[in-house]
């Protein structure tokens, strides 16, 4: 399966990253529970601390869900840890340096920072279910929006 082939419906594809904490997380883990697997650009940056406060603030309500929330960029751990510390956020956020499953996912991409070229996670979110299949596939998510709309997914 190529990254365009990946739908709505289909297995998501397992992978293992380190987490912000230094442990491995494989997804096929948590198998049994929906899994929200949000990909963003860079710790520490307006739009990503937006979204990643967003969801810190409905935290009650994916806890609710029984969701378990996965973030991924190309950052490091240590990156992970400090940005986790910062913002308070009671989600694992997970390193993926070689933009191993960025691509797999179809998320890595081209931005333009003042004309330069940037490679990057596209702000994207994978909802899988407890069988371990996409249940929905959000791209270009906007920050301010994100939570209410991934908790509007993991309840249809």
């Amino acid at each position: 399966m190529t990254p365009s082939d990946l739908r709505e419906g289909d297995p998501a594809p397992d992978f293992t990253l380190l987490a912000d904490d230094g442990s491995p997380v494989t997804l096929s883990s948590f198998r049994g529970r929906q899994v929200v697997l949000y990909f963003y650009p860079k710790d520490d940056t307006p739009g990503c601390s937006t979204q990643a406060c967003g969801i810190r603030d409905a935290w009650e309500s994916f806890e609710t869900a029984g969701a378990v929330v996965l973030g991924i960029s190309s950052d490091d751990e240590r990156s992970h840890a400090q940005f986790k510390s910062k913002l308070g956020l009671p989600f694992t956020l997970l390193a993926d340096p070689d933009h191993r499953v960025c691509e797999t996912y179809g998320v890595w991409v081209e931005y333009r920072i003042d004309g330069k070229p940037l490679m990057a996670a596209e702000r994207s979110t994978f909802v899988i279910d407890e069988r371990g299949v996409v249940k929905k596939i959000m791209r270009k998510v906007d920050p301010e929006l994100h939570a209410g709309d991934v908790l509007a997914a993991l309840a249809a």
